[in-house]
Protein backbone atom coordinates (compact mmCIF):
# COMPACT_ATOMS: atom_id res chain seq x y z
CA UNK A 1 0.00 0.00 0.00
CA UNK A 2 2.88 2.33 0.67
CA UNK A 3 4.15 2.20 -2.93
CA UNK A 4 0.70 2.89 -4.38
CA UNK A 5 0.17 5.84 -2.02
CA UNK A 6 3.58 7.20 -2.98
CA UNK A 7 2.75 6.85 -6.70
CA UNK A 8 -0.61 8.58 -6.25
CA UNK A 9 0.98 11.33 -4.18
CA UNK A 10 3.75 11.71 -6.80
CA UNK A 11 1.18 11.93 -9.62
CA UNK A 12 -0.78 14.57 -7.70
CA UNK A 13 2.35 16.62 -7.03
CA UNK A 14 3.31 16.35 -10.72
CA UNK A 15 -0.19 17.51 -11.82
CA UNK A 16 -0.01 20.43 -9.39
CA UNK A 17 3.42 21.32 -10.74
CA UNK A 18 2.11 21.28 -14.35
CA UNK A 19 -0.97 23.31 -13.41
CA UNK A 20 1.17 25.90 -11.59
CA UNK A 21 3.52 26.15 -14.59
CA UNK A 22 0.59 26.57 -17.01
CA UNK A 23 -0.97 29.21 -14.76
CA UNK A 24 2.34 31.08 -14.55
CA UNK A 25 2.76 30.92 -18.33
CA UNK A 26 -0.81 32.16 -18.81
CA UNK A 27 -0.25 34.93 -16.26
CA UNK A 28 3.00 35.88 -18.02
CA UNK A 29 1.20 35.93 -21.38
CA UNK A 30 -1.57 38.09 -19.92
CA UNK A 31 1.04 40.46 -18.47
CA UNK A 32 2.58 41.10 -21.89
CA UNK A 33 2.02 44.65 -23.09
CA UNK A 34 2.29 46.26 -26.49
CA UNK A 35 5.80 47.74 -26.66
CA UNK A 36 8.56 48.12 -29.24
CA UNK A 37 9.73 44.82 -30.68
CA UNK A 38 6.53 42.91 -29.87
CA UNK A 39 4.52 41.11 -32.56
CA UNK A 40 0.93 42.26 -32.03
CA UNK A 41 -2.26 40.75 -33.48
CA UNK A 42 -5.28 43.04 -33.68
CA UNK A 43 -8.90 42.99 -34.54
CA UNK A 44 -10.08 46.38 -35.76
CA UNK A 45 -12.89 48.38 -37.27
CA UNK A 46 -12.00 51.58 -39.12
CA UNK A 47 -14.53 54.39 -39.45
CA UNK A 48 -14.49 57.79 -41.05
CA UNK A 49 -15.13 60.86 -38.95
CA UNK A 50 -18.77 60.65 -40.09
CA UNK A 51 -19.14 57.24 -38.38
CA UNK A 52 -19.34 55.32 -41.65
CA UNK A 53 -17.36 52.05 -41.58
CA UNK A 54 -14.46 52.03 -44.04
CA UNK A 55 -12.94 48.64 -43.25
CA UNK A 56 -12.93 45.83 -40.70
CA UNK A 57 -11.07 42.59 -40.17
CA UNK A 58 -13.68 41.23 -37.76
CA UNK A 59 -14.28 37.56 -38.61
CA UNK A 60 -11.18 37.60 -40.83
CA UNK A 61 -7.43 37.20 -40.38
CA UNK A 62 -6.11 39.45 -37.56
CA UNK A 63 -3.81 42.33 -38.46
CA UNK A 64 -0.29 41.44 -37.36
CA UNK A 65 2.48 44.01 -37.04
CA UNK A 66 5.67 44.64 -35.09
CA UNK A 67 5.35 47.56 -32.67
CA UNK A 68 7.95 50.26 -33.28
CA UNK A 69 8.63 49.23 -36.90
CA UNK A 70 6.26 51.81 -38.47
CA UNK A 71 4.06 49.10 -39.95
CA UNK A 72 0.88 50.92 -38.87
CA UNK A 73 0.12 54.63 -38.82
CA UNK A 74 2.00 56.53 -36.07
CA UNK A 75 -1.09 57.66 -34.15
CA UNK A 76 -2.47 54.13 -33.90
CA UNK A 77 0.91 52.72 -32.86
CA UNK A 78 1.14 55.35 -30.11
CA UNK A 79 -2.39 54.58 -28.83
CA UNK A 80 -1.74 50.82 -28.76
CA UNK A 81 1.39 51.19 -26.60
CA UNK A 82 0.82 49.67 -23.18
CA UNK A 83 -2.32 47.72 -24.08
CA UNK A 84 -2.69 44.06 -22.99
CA UNK A 85 -4.24 40.98 -24.60
CA UNK A 86 -8.03 41.23 -24.58
CA UNK A 87 -8.00 44.98 -24.06
CA UNK A 88 -10.20 47.11 -26.34
CA UNK A 89 -9.92 50.78 -27.20
CA UNK A 90 -11.72 53.47 -29.21
CA UNK A 91 -9.11 55.67 -30.91
CA UNK A 92 -9.44 58.89 -32.93
CA UNK A 93 -6.41 59.65 -35.13
CA UNK A 94 -5.97 63.11 -36.68
CA UNK A 95 -4.52 63.38 -40.22
CA UNK A 96 -1.09 64.49 -38.99
CA UNK A 97 -0.77 61.18 -37.07
CA UNK A 98 -2.27 59.08 -39.87
CA UNK A 99 -1.60 59.60 -43.59
CA UNK A 100 -0.85 63.30 -43.41
CA UNK A 101 -2.62 66.17 -45.10
CA UNK A 102 -3.47 66.38 -48.78
CA UNK A 103 -0.37 67.71 -50.53
CA UNK A 104 -1.14 69.84 -53.61
CA UNK A 105 2.29 68.91 -55.02
CA UNK A 106 1.12 65.30 -55.25
CA UNK A 107 -1.33 66.19 -58.03
CA UNK A 108 0.54 65.51 -61.24
CA UNK A 109 -0.37 66.30 -64.81
CA UNK A 110 0.22 63.92 -67.72
CA UNK A 111 -0.11 64.75 -71.41
CA UNK A 112 -3.00 62.89 -73.03
CA UNK A 113 -0.77 61.87 -75.94
CA UNK A 114 1.22 59.61 -73.56
CA UNK A 115 -1.89 57.61 -72.70
CA UNK A 116 -3.16 54.86 -75.02
CA UNK A 117 -6.31 56.04 -76.88
CA UNK A 118 -8.42 53.07 -75.70
CA UNK A 119 -7.56 53.91 -72.05
CA UNK A 120 -8.03 57.64 -72.61
CA UNK A 121 -11.57 57.37 -74.00
CA UNK A 122 -12.67 55.40 -70.91
CA UNK A 123 -11.23 57.90 -68.42
CA UNK A 124 -13.42 60.12 -66.28
CA UNK A 125 -12.86 61.96 -63.01
CA UNK A 126 -12.55 59.30 -60.30
CA UNK A 127 -11.29 56.58 -62.68
CA UNK A 128 -8.32 54.68 -61.35
CA UNK A 129 -5.24 54.73 -63.56
CA UNK A 130 -2.14 52.54 -63.15
CA UNK A 131 1.12 54.34 -62.42
CA UNK A 132 4.52 52.65 -62.43
CA UNK A 133 6.91 53.47 -59.58
CA UNK A 134 10.70 53.70 -60.06
CA UNK A 135 11.02 50.23 -58.52
CA UNK A 136 8.84 48.81 -61.32
CA UNK A 137 5.83 48.21 -59.10
CA UNK A 138 2.46 49.46 -60.38
CA UNK A 139 0.02 51.40 -58.18
CA UNK A 140 -3.37 52.83 -59.10
CA UNK A 141 -4.37 56.42 -58.45
CA UNK A 142 -7.54 58.39 -59.16
CA UNK A 143 -7.93 60.87 -62.01
CA UNK A 144 -8.88 64.16 -60.36
CA UNK A 145 -9.24 66.35 -63.44
CA UNK A 146 -9.39 65.99 -67.21
CA UNK A 147 -8.07 68.98 -69.14
CA UNK A 148 -8.01 69.61 -72.88
CA UNK A 149 -4.51 68.20 -73.43
CA UNK A 150 -3.74 66.46 -70.13
CA UNK A 151 -5.11 64.58 -67.17
CA UNK A 152 -4.37 65.27 -63.50
CA UNK A 153 -3.72 62.33 -61.18
CA UNK A 154 -3.93 62.53 -57.38
CA UNK A 155 -0.90 60.73 -55.92
CA UNK A 156 -1.90 61.40 -52.29
CA UNK A 157 -2.84 58.43 -50.11
CA UNK A 158 -6.63 57.89 -50.29
CA UNK A 159 -6.85 58.55 -46.52
CA UNK A 160 -4.73 61.72 -46.62
CA UNK A 161 -6.42 64.63 -44.86
CA UNK A 162 -8.89 62.39 -43.03
CA UNK A 163 -9.48 61.85 -39.34
CA UNK A 164 -9.66 58.10 -38.75
CA UNK A 165 -11.59 56.37 -35.98
CA UNK A 166 -10.57 52.87 -34.87
CA UNK A 167 -12.16 50.35 -32.53
CA UNK A 168 -9.32 47.94 -31.75
CA UNK A 169 -8.91 44.80 -29.68
CA UNK A 170 -5.51 43.26 -28.91
CA UNK A 171 -5.71 39.52 -29.60
CA UNK A 172 -2.11 38.41 -29.06
CA UNK A 173 1.27 39.83 -28.05
CA UNK A 174 4.55 37.94 -28.37
CA UNK A 175 8.20 38.72 -29.03
CA UNK A 176 8.87 39.34 -32.71
CA UNK A 177 11.23 37.16 -34.67
CA UNK A 178 14.06 39.23 -36.21
CA UNK A 179 13.11 40.87 -39.52
CA UNK A 180 15.27 40.26 -42.59
CA UNK A 181 17.52 43.24 -43.37
CA UNK A 182 15.36 44.44 -46.30
CA UNK A 183 12.04 44.27 -44.42
CA UNK A 184 12.07 47.18 -42.02
CA UNK A 185 8.34 47.72 -42.32
CA UNK A 186 8.92 51.04 -44.04
CA UNK A 187 6.53 52.11 -46.79
CA UNK A 188 7.83 51.80 -50.34
CA UNK A 189 9.54 54.87 -51.78
CA UNK A 190 7.26 57.50 -53.27
CA UNK A 191 6.11 56.61 -56.75
CA UNK A 192 7.32 58.72 -59.63
CA UNK A 193 4.38 58.59 -61.97
CA UNK A 194 4.73 57.08 -65.37
CA UNK A 195 1.53 56.82 -67.39
CA UNK A 196 0.54 53.41 -68.72
CA UNK A 197 1.89 52.40 -72.11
Amino acid sequence: MGKISALILGALVFKLFLAAGAAAAQESKNDAVVKDGMLVSLQYKLFGEDGKMIESNEGKEPLGYVQGQHMVIPGLEKELTGMKVGEEKHVVIKPEDAYGFVDPKRYQEFPKDRIPPDVLKQLKVGSMIPVRAPNGQTYTFPVSEIKENSIVINLNHPMAGKTLVFDVKVLEIKPSPPLPANQSGQAPPAAKPEPPK
